[in-house]
């Protein structure tokens, strides 16, 4: 909670406090003939008067004027002066509470907690002003971090008090929380839902999330785990999907994590890039590459998922695993035009191989060569090689494959030379053919 909203809550709180002191006390002043000795529990005439006054000048009863805090805390400081080690306690408090709510008013909240500080050293202070000030000890204190302080006070207000209060339990489970504290905030924070439910008002998502990040913070998953799912439900946030889909993750549901993945897929209100990417991979985990695929592309196609080079490296492969090269080639030809280094045009040089389109694919091998920074140089002079001999070209063939051997290490050259030998074996068959179609030509009579 903002430090100014804490103080308007507390300034409104203790405003309505001081008004009910101030009508008991008009009432004693009513009421009382004159004693011998004065009691602690009404105002004398003298500090009522200044008491009305300032009260009106902080709370106007015409809305329409503006209260007068400067002038208040003037008339507060003289008779602070002037009476206050001659009041009785009840005298005390009061004035005490006005300055309270001066400090609250101007965000002053040092001040605001040393005086409530003070009210509690008051001797015979009313079991309700104690309460109050405890209470807001507690907000303050966690408002301004000072986490141990506001336990300190939280815990005096629930050993005094004959109920319990949700505020209370939220700012114990919050101060907690804030030290690291988190098996001793849990009970708090559950005990404060419990009351907002009996009390039948609804309970925030932030506080929902707040008992999430407790469990997940101990790593007890399986708690976890079932406030999400109540949150996936009340609330259908993207953030609790996907705290959802990491949370079968360390509970090892794979199962469940692509689950609910999928069911956010086909709600069609996935919006995380992260998420289409793990969908699209973790069904291809399952063997169906295709869906992972379309998946990917469908995230591609909302704007969602970026089509920088990792994106279209994993579309790619997944339709390579699906043996899909035509869906392959378009993000194939994109990732060669903007990948860094020459594995994009390797990628494409592979699917146009896979669809038989040789000078295609010899074309885009000898970029990638060109363009350098290849993660296998040897392979992808290898695989130009190939589609040099489908295209019948022995000789730049035999190149490529001899510089696969003399770049490539041991497994590379091994590869390289038995496919020299192949290369070998073909150009012979292929020429051997060419000098019978000669041979046939020579012999062939044209008759006209």
């Amino acid at each position: 909670m903002k430090k100014s909203l804490l103080s308007s809550l507390l300034v409104v709180a203790l405003f309505a406090a001081n008004l009910a002191m101030l009508q008991v006390a008009r009432a004693g002043e009513e009421q009382r003939a004159p004693p011998p000795t004065r009691s602690s529990e009404v105002l004398s005439e003298q500090v009522f008067r200044v008491i009305s006054d300032i009260q009106e000048m902080m709370s106007p009863e015409d809305p329409d004027d503006e209260p007068d805090y400067e002038r208040a805390k003037q008339e507060l400081d003289e008779l602070y002066e002037r009476r206050y080690e001659r009041m009785n306690d009840f005298e005390k408090s009061t004035v005490l509470n006005f300055y309270t709510n001066y400090y609250l008013s101007t965000d002053n909240i040092p001040e605001a907690i040393r005086t409530f500080q003070q009210i509690l050293t008051i001797e015979q202070l009313r079991e309700d002003v104690r309460l109050r000030a405890l209470r807001a000890l507690g907000q303050l204190n966690m408002a301004e971090e000072n986490f141990e302080a506001s336990i300190d006070y939280y815990t005096q207000w629930r050993e005094l008090s004959l109920e319990e209060d949700e505020t209370v339990f939220l700012g114990l489970a919050n101060s907690h929380y804030s030290l690291g504290n988190y098996a001793e905030a849990v009970p708090h924070m559950l005990a404060h839902m419990e009351m907002l439910a009996e009390n039948g008002d609804r309970i925030d998502r932030n506080k929902w999330g707040l008992l999430n990040v407790l469990y997940i913070e101990q790593e007890d998953y399986e708690s976890a785990l079932e406030v999400t799912e109540n949150m996936v439900v009340q609330f259908n946030e993207p953030a609790d999907w996907r705290n959802l889909s990491a949370i079968y993750s360390f509970l090892d549901q794979d199962t469940n994590r692509i689950g609910s993945l999928s069911l956010r897929y086909m709600l069609g209100n996935m919006d995380s890039d992260t998420e289409y990417m793990n969908l699209g991979q973790s069904l291809a985990g399952e063997e169906t590459p295709y869906s992972g695929a379309e998946v990917i592309k469908t995230g591609m196609d909302n704007g969602i998922v970026p089509e920088d080079e990792d994106n279209l490296s994993v579309l790619v492969q997944l339709y390579q695993l699906a043996n899909e090269f035509d869906l392959a080639l378009e993000p194939a030809t994109r990732l060669a035009e903007i990948s860094e280094s020459g594995d994009g045009y390797d990628t494409l040089g592979y699917v146009q191989y896979m669809l038989h389109n040789y000078e295609a694919a010899a074309e885009a091998f000898r970029n990638a060569i060109d363009k350098g920074d290849l993660s296998n140089p040897a392979d992808t002079n290898l695989f130009l090689a190939r589609a040099l001999v489908e295209l019948d070209e022995y000789d730049d063939a035999a190149a490529a494959a001899r510089r696969s051997a003399d770049i490539g290490g041991e497994s590379d050259q091994r590869a390289a030379r038995n496919y020299l030998n192949f290369i070998q074996g073909q150009q012979n068959r292929y020429n051997a053919i060419e000098r019978r179609k000669a041979n046939v030509i020579d012999f062939y009579v044209s008759y006209d």
